[in-house]
């Protein structure tokens, strides 16, 4: 009895939940060795230990950062970070010269070395053919007034917020990812930067980049969206390829889309359903033409989905009561006039039939309308008639014909492109189309990171720190997303499934469901080692296995 209480008092117990899987993995795309390298420091503390710190914290689940050392005594960081470190030294004079560190060595250049680390890590895995540039704000609170003033850093200040919180301050993490949703390049801008100019300066270093990892021009394609289609973009964009939308403010947009509305010579998209229980597709078809932009041609990819743009669905519903209302007005007027024959007036109602508003038309009969001479009538015979007049009497009736083109135009779009459709980088309309589709990756899936919880000003006095946290977020969102692609790709190259929600199976697993899968993993410490509480079930079990990890690794036995 006292040696199994012996036993007992070594060992200590911990919930792990999913970040021994989260470390593990960061280990695997050598995070900690990256920074490092890159960032030398005789802090007590490595930089790389305490990036991963701030990283398993950001995907723990919106613990603030500020809270760093809190963070730190409630995991077992000898099992996290591979070595026993006290949670006094992740304190807020730490973090701040972590932080400092960062933004010295740059943090677009840093996180360039990671991220390009952590795809060499994965070579089979990832796909450069695509590059998707996306930009997200950033919400925090405080009225930040010194970032006026600072010359470096950030300039946190009001703009266009993607998350609806136009009374928040904020500032924007700019991206290049691959494979839809994986970031390689990225980096802070001010709050209120524009996307346009925010693209230009992408485009001036993106070949420069992409050709010192051996990708040349032409061999991949730069996909973004709407703000890139500008005179300077379209030059700086040079030899290579692209994928953008084309945004209705230009009027070939519009000449395209009615064209191919009035001929209806579209071409149907197979929709895919992924996997079991999967949402139901939208349906898209496609009519390719070109456009002159500029002084040159391209190709100008019309896609009609079913699933209507609600902006312009609006847009067309307050064109059609405003056309009602103008042909309402119309009739209300013909209708105050009297005609001397009868052959005016049916030359009035045709009229009308034939112009009317837009989208409807007056649809009238010829009334004939008498008037008597004055005094009683006779009592033997009727009232006679001074003169007869003929008016007009009618309803407004929708043109159908032309609702049904409007309608089919409101769910129209147009992909702008200098893709070719033949040789080596070909893409037909349906591969520009699914390639354009994923542009809209990050700003679903990675909504948690911004959440200002995260960003809390109690150490993030200066612009310069924050620049250096959104490096800790860009990591974040890598790890991330790399996780979640890592379990698809082998689920594809197996041909397998995995348990998902509501124990459906799934080849679309995320990296928020394999979290929940692990909440409540609880370990055991005895010494150095550490064991599992209770086996893994079937389902973590394959995650485990799906994201390339085994149990070993979780445990810190054997290599991840």
């Amino acid at each position: 009895m006292e040696d199994l209480r012996a036993a007992l008092d070594k060992m200590k117990i911990s919930q792990a939940d999913h970040l021994p899987i989260v470390a593990a993995f960061l280990d695997r795309m050598g995070v900690s060795a990256t920074v490092n390298s890159a960032v030398p420091t005789e802090m007590a503390v490595d930089l790389g230990n305490l990036v991963k710190l701030m990283v398993l914290d950001t995907l723990s689940g919106r613990s603030p950062l500020y809270r760093l050392e809190r963070f730190a005594s409630q995991v077992d960081t000898m099992l996290l970070l591979g070595k026993e470190v006290v949670p006094s030294s992740f304190n807020d004079t730490t973090v701040g010269r972590a932080l400092d560190a960062i933004f010295e060595v740059g943090t677009e250049q840093l996180f360039s070395q990671v991220a390009l680390r952590a795809a060499c890590a994965f070579p089979l895995e990832v796909d450069t053919r695509h590059v998707h540039f996306d930009t997200t704000s950033v919400s925090v609170w405080g009225d930040y007034a010194f970032c006026e003033e600072e010359e470096n850093g950030i300039n946190l200040t009001y703009g266009y917020s993607k998350d609806h919180r136009p009374d928040l301050k904020q500032f924007l993490i700019k991206m290049l990812c691959v494979h839809r949703n994986i970031p390689i390049l990225g980096g802070c801008a001010d709050g209120n930067a524009s996307d346009k100019t925010l693209n230009n300066a992408m485009l001036t270093q993106l070949s420069k980049y992409m050709a010192r990892h051996g990708i040349r021009a032409g061999a991949f394609v730069y996909i973004s969206d709407s703000a890139m289609v500008t005179h300077a973009n379209l030059q700086a964009i040079g030899d290579n390829l692209f994928i953008t939308r084309l945004p209705f403010t230009f009027s070939e947009t519009e000449r395209v889309v009615a064209e191919a509305v009035e001929e209806g010579a579209w071409t149907d998209v197979e929709a895919r359903v992924s996997s079991p229980g999967a949402r139901k597709p939208a349906s898209y078809r496609l009519r390719e033409t070109t456009l002159d932009l500029y002084g040159r041609s391209y190709r100008a990819i019309v896609v009609h989905s079913d699933a209507s743009d609600k902006r312009r669905a609006k847009k067309l519903d307050r064109l059609l009561a405003e056309s009602r209302e103008a042909a309402q007005g119309m009739l209300r007027q013909e209708e105050k006039v009297e005609y001397f024959c009868r052959e005016d007036a049916q030359t009035a109602a045709a009229r009308l039939a034939r112009e009317g508003s837009p989208y409807h038309f007056c649809s009238c009969v010829v009334k004939e309308k008498a008037t008597y001479f004055r005094g009683r009538p006779p009592k033997d015979g009727e009232r006679e008639i001074a003169k007869r007049m003929y008016v007009l009497e009618g309803e407004v009736v929708e043109k159908k014909e032309a609702v049904e083109r409007a309608r089919a135009a409101a769910g129209c779009f147009v992909l702008l492109t200098n893709v070719p459709d033949s040789g080596e980088m070909a893409h037909s309309g349906a591969e520009v189309l699914a390639a354009y589709k994923e542009q809209h990756g990050i700003e679903r899936n990675f909504g948690f990171l911004k959440d200002p919880l995260i960003v809390n000003d109690l150490f993030l006095k200066r612009p310069d720190r924050i620049e250096a946290l959104g490096f800790i977020l860009l990591v974040s969102l890598l790890a991330w997303s790399l996780m979640e692609h890592v379990m698809r790709a082998y689920l594809e190259r197996t041909d397998t499934d995995i348990i998902g929600w509501d124990k459906k199976l799934t080849r679309k697993p995320t990296t928020f469901m394999m979290t929940t899968k692990f909440r409540g993993l609880l370990l055991a410490r005895i010494g150095d080692e550490w064991f599992l509480t209770a086996p893994l079930t079937k389902e973590q079990q394959q995650f485990v296995q799906a994201l390339g990890l085994s149990e070993g690794a979780l445990l810190r036995k054997g290599k991840t």
